[in-house]
């Protein structure tokens, strides 16, 4: 009988812990709120990177997604200039990954302006697998190496 009376205490308390936990992280995040029409906010709420398959240069469904916000926020707030910056993960030559990260900076941008953002705001570079994002040499690592990332100026 103790054993559940304690028990029943023990839950008890963790209820009423992960209640607290859970206010805290609402209270935390309303004060982290952004402004709108910043690089913040462009980045928390809009979403700076599209994601690729191994090899490949094409716009998968979720970073068309990505990319409709994106265009959507550029649209709106049309005093940015942006560079797109495709990356690559650690697998292949320097010539290679920088021909392939090229190709998945173009797809952005095309995607981009095929959605209404002017070409003349919209640059591109390449970095291969010189600038990974995450080092590691599993395919976590590489996963999120394969990446088209886009930063405002």
């Amino acid at each position: 009988m103790k054993t559940i009376k304690a028990f029943a205490a023990m839950a008890m308390m963790l209820v009423i812990a992960a209640c607290s936990s859970s206010q805290q992280e609402t209270a935390a995040a309303a004060s982290t709120t952004v402004t709108p029409g910043s690089v913040a906010d462009f980045r928390q709420n809009v979403g700076d990177r599209v994601f690729f398959d191994t090899d490949m240069s094409n716009i998968r469904e979720d970073g068309r997604q990505t990319l409709t916000r994106q265009a959507e926020w550029l649209k709106k707030y049309t005093n940015y200039q942006i560079t797109i910056a495709g990356h690559c993960d650690e697998r292949g030559t320097r010539e290679y990954n920088l021909a392939l990260g090229e190709r998945r900076a173009n797809a952005v941008r095309q995607y981009l302006v095929a959605q209404g953002v002017p070409a003349d705001r919209v640059k591109t570079i390449s970095y291969g697998k010189e600038r990974p994002e995450v080092v590691g040499s599993d395919e976590g690592a590489w996963a999120r190496n394969r990446v088209g990332i886009t930063a405002l100026q």
